[in-house]
């Protein structure tokens, strides 16, 4: 019963890690498994449905959670204007770029700056669809013990989770992709351009910045965003149940 109950714990965890209000529909659900497992090993009539799972297709199902929202989520950054059309992700200059702006204008440079940023940003859609199998990978690397530390973590614990597991495979494996991708889209050409220009004025702060890691940090910080609203989307929307075992563990 108490390897039951743990399971239990751990799909609030995975899945309603989240505000409060996300946490009404399923946790009552999930506590009901609670009562009619308990219910069921001391005797009692039990019900069918939740209470019939076994802790397996619980987690299963929670995991099933994670992927289908990763899957999403890569699809929807992976495509054009999926980082460089939405402002809640889209990459800016480098911040000596930023801090730098007002003289680019002034010196008529302002649309190479605009070019380059679109670059940058083209670059993190070329590389997303890489990341998909790393974020499967630690979704099934966790533990129970993992799990827990969700379960008794801040709302985004889940979040916190993949950050710490996942950034550096994610860096190692995208930093590279967004190079070649930066150099495909003529971004570098781009940035060498704009220096190049900037610095035949006297006088200017130097611009010169590490391209390359500002758009890896800024496309990992994009897939993180909306990862988490994907898992917050599927805990409170059934339509984003896509899949059997989903439907089975979370309901229609």
């Amino acid at each position: 019963m108490n390897k039951i109950l743990t399971v239990a714990a751990i799909g609030a965890a995975l899945v309603l890690a989240g505000t409060a209000s996300s946490q009404a529909g399923l946790l009552d659900k999930l506590q009901k498994t609670i009562t009619d497992t308990t219910s069921s090993s001391s005797g009692g009539s039990g019900s069918s449905g939740v209470s019939d799972l076994s802790t397996g297709q619980i987690v299963e199902g929670l995991k099933e959670a994670l992927r289908v929202g990763t899957e999403t989520v890569v699809g929807q950054i992976g495509t054009t204007d999926g980082y460089n059309g939405d402002p809640a992700i889209h990459i800016p200059l480098p911040e000596k770029m930023q801090q730098a702006q007002s003289l680019l204008k002034k010196f008529g440079l302002s649309g190479m700056a605009d070019e380059l940023e679109e670059r940058l940003n083209r670059g993190a859609e070329a590389a997303a669809p890489k990341t998909k199998e790393i974020i499967y990978t630690a979704i099934s690397d966790m533990t129970l013990e993992d799990a827990q530390g969700i379960y008794n973590g801040p709302d985004d614990a889940a979040t916190q989770y993949f950050r710490k597991v996942s950034t550096a495979d994610l860096t190692e494996t995208v930093r590279p992709i967004i190079e070649q991708s930066l150099q495909d889209v003529g971004a570098m050409t781009a940035y060498d351009n704009l220096v190049s220009q900037y610095k035949t004025y006297p006088l200017v702060p130097d611009i010169k910045s590490d391209l390359t890691g500002h758009a890896t940090e800024m496309a990992l910080e994009g897939l993180f965003y909306y990862i988490a609203q994907e898992e917050a989307a599927i805990r409170n929307d059934p339509v984003k149940r896509t899949t059997e075992i989903l439907t089975t563990v979370f309901g229609n």
